[in-house]
């Protein structure tokens, strides 16, 4: 039986922190948006299906907007997770190619209906939060980078990326 490909983009956005949690400051002084999906309930990235017209780039900052309504920019490419599933019958192999993204403000969610909850975790209780094995390891590899790129770079919050 022929595999089905989909293909798809999304974002690993950070921010610098505004707030406290549970009464103590984020100690890395970051922020990640993780959401949760509106049908399986899992906890991941904002994600979707890349359009035919549309390159990687597009396809990711597009979802983050229309999903959680959240403006962001490209910082790099974060890496990708591949899994298996079923629809209608059918094995689908599923590619999701995620970028790095600095958080530049709010935009307006047009298809929110797919995020039943949106929420800003601290650099160090991202991983506990989401549901999904690939995920995880993905956001291992990309938790290092982060703190090297917000040490690093001199007005790195400031810049326009």
């Amino acid at each position: 039986m022929p595999i089905k490909r989909i293909f798809s983009a999304g974002g690993i956005v950070i921010r610098k922190s505004i707030k406290s949690t549970r009464g103590t400051r984020n100690t890395k002084g970051i922020e990640v948006l993780v959401t949760q999906h509106s049908g399986h309930k899992g906890w991941d990235f904002p994600k979707g299906h890349r359009e035919i017209y549309e390159s990687e780039e597009q396809t990711a900052l597009r979802e983050v907007e229309e999903e959680v309504g959240i403006k962001a920019s490209i910082i790099e490419k974060a890496g990708q997770t591949q899994y298996f599933y079923y629809e209608e019958g059918e094995r689908v192999l599923k590619t999701v190619v995620f970028y790095l993204m600095k958080y530049l403000g709010e935009g307006e969610a047009s298809t929110a209906f797919e995020v039943s909850a949106k929420i800003w975790l601290p650099i160090d209780k991202v991983e506990e939060r989401l549901t999904f094995k690939d995920t995880k390891q993905l956001w291992l590899k990309v938790k290092p980078k982060i703190a090297q790129l917000t040490r690093r770079r001199q007005g790195f919050w400031r810049a326009g990326i």
